[in-house]
């Protein structure tokens, strides 16, 4: 979707394709090796938004602007921000978990929290905005846990931590911050002998294995980000740098502060994806057929 924009809009634009596969220090490298090639922007997700600092850093002295794509380079100057409201995707996995539990009876829960990576500053958004919507529906935290990598091994192993400290009964639902820890937590309530059409789970991401669970009545809901409109916004704002322009200011929603600076954002709104909406929204976007 960025390289369809970009040829779209500039068509002597070249892109520099680099993937670290998870590996921020492969990225860093990448990084370098982009600006050496005579990058004019960098347009970077990053792997760790800490260290990603120091590929912003490398980039400014060398006068290249850089675009933060997905998630915020941290205390680094950077020029702009495309992403979505974190802290909603939160309050709508929040609030649609808390429609769900009064509609079985227990609107208070109490449940399983199964959180992000603790590394990756979009989770932290992520857990605030859920813990904004259950706290509001006064709903009770059990157990609550953050997931290295954001792995299903270690959301299930969570899970199945808290389904024997808690019991099979003493929980009523499982907030998970996106699609793989909400497989894993469904693996483990499996094992515990508990069927998960009636533990509601939540997710995010809108992955094919969160949508089949969806559909299968195993996993309540996900979030759905649609990538199109979210690539296509960092490819207008890194054409219009390359260009040595500005970034254009109707397309800024706000400034999100990123330790270093204030920085202009492109910030677009979530959608809530449940059993109900499958159709009329990934289906008919065409993010899945």
């Amino acid at each position: 979707d960025f390289e369809k924009a970009v040829e779209e809009k500039c068509e002597d634009c070249e892109v520099i394709y680099l993937n670290a596969g998870g590996d921020a220090s492969k990225q860093q490298s990448q990084a370098e090796s982009a600006l050496t090639q005579g990058a004019e922007v960098l347009v970077v997700d990053p792997m760790d938004a800490k260290s990603a600092a120091a590929i912003a850093e490398k980039a400014k002295a060398q006068n290249v602007p850089v675009v933060s794509y997905d998630r915020l380079i941290e205390n680094a100057e950077v020029d702009a921000y495309v992403s979505y409201v974190n802290e909603e995707v939160g309050e709508l996995q929040g609030e649609t978990l808390a429609k769900r539990l009064k509609e079985n009876g227990s609107p208070t829960g109490p449940i399983i929290m199964i959180n992000g990576d603790p590394a990756d500053p979009n989770a932290a958004q992520f857990k605030k905005g859920a813990h904004n919507a259950l706290d509001k529906a006064g709903i009770q935290v059990a157990k609550e846990y953050d997931t290295p990598g954001w792995s299903a091994e270690n959301a299930q192993r969570e899970a199945q931590q808290a389904i024997t400290a808690l019991g099979n009964s003493g929980f009523a639902g499982i907030y998970a911050a996106n699609d793989d820890t909400g497989g894993g937590a469904i693996a483990a309530l499996k094992g515990a002998g508990i069927n998960p059409e009636e533990r509601p789970v939540t997710g995010q991401d809108a992955t094919v294995a969160g949508l089949q669970r969806i559909l299968a009545g195993q996993q309540y809901m996900t979030v759905y980000k649609e990538i199109e409109p979210e690539a296509t916004a960092a490819a207008e704002i890194a054409i219009a740098l390359a260009e040595g322009e500005e970034v254009p200011k109707d397309m800024i929603t706000e400034e999100v502060n990123n330790g270093a600076a204030d920085i202009p954002s492109v910030l677009l709104k979530p959608i809530a994806v449940t059993k109900d909406n499958v159709k009329s929204t990934v289906v008919a976007d065409g993010f899945v057929t």
